[in-house]
């Protein structure tokens, strides 16, 4: 029986999910996925996604903020990036010439902190996907993800490297004194924008 272990404590969902849901697809036979998390969220998500599979699962704390949850694969049962998004509720995935249209650092409305960390998980969960977008618009306070310093940038380096447009608003970047620091895609114009988003079959924004 083969055993493979993931430590995701510290990652927000749905890192944990996709990376157990990967680690379940590479196994050649039957075996225990042991996944470390550090939160009851990610252990509810990580059940889920075993019992979407039909696949036996149990977990249990180890320490405080430290539960491993156990998963019995039964080798190369893996699902798409899509589904394992789902467990978290992130809903269905996008195709053909949807675009994402980002402008801000952070991601709702609240406390600012977690807006930063929920805008990191959505652009990963964007990165997942089988199907990806084929634009991704930065604007306004959206610049400063695909700048230097990014916390986002391997992320977004990884899905231009597999043909999503990447643009990022020139007069924001001015505004923000990042222009020299734009780190992946190019720049556009505000026009450009509104033609992309006029044009496309689904815009999404996180």
């Amino acid at each position: 029986m083969a055993e493979a272990v993931i430590d995701a404590r510290g990652q927000q969902c749905p890192i944990p999910v996709v990376k157990a849901n990967k680690a379940l697809s590479e196994m050649k036979e039957p075996g225990t996925l042991k996944v470390h998390v550090d939160n009851e969220t990610a252990v509810a998500n990580l059940l889920k996604l075993a019992a979407s599979k039909g696949l036996q699962a149990k977990s249990h704390m180890k320490e405080e903020n430290h539960y491993i949850v156990e998963i019995e694969g039964n080798g190369g049962e893996g699902a798409s990036a899509e589904a394992a998004g789902q467990e978290c509720g992130l809903g269905a995935g996008i195709s053909g010439d949807t675009i994402a249209v980002i402008s801000s650092d952070r991601m709702g409305e609240g406390n600012d902190e977690l807006g930063k960390v929920l805008m990191k998980g959505f652009i990963y969960a964007l990165s997942q996907l089988e199907k990806l977008p084929e634009t991704i618009l930065f604007y306004n306070g959206g610049a400063t993800i695909t700048c230097e310093g990014s916390e986002s940038l391997a992320d977004l380096k990884s899905m231009e490297e597999q043909g999503v447009k990447i643009f990022t608003c020139g007069t924001c970047l001015d505004y923000y004194g990042l222009k020299e620091k734009l780190a992946v895609g190019t720049v556009t114009n505000m026009y450009a924008i509104v033609e992309a988003m006029a044009s496309a079959g689904r815009v999404i924004r996180p």
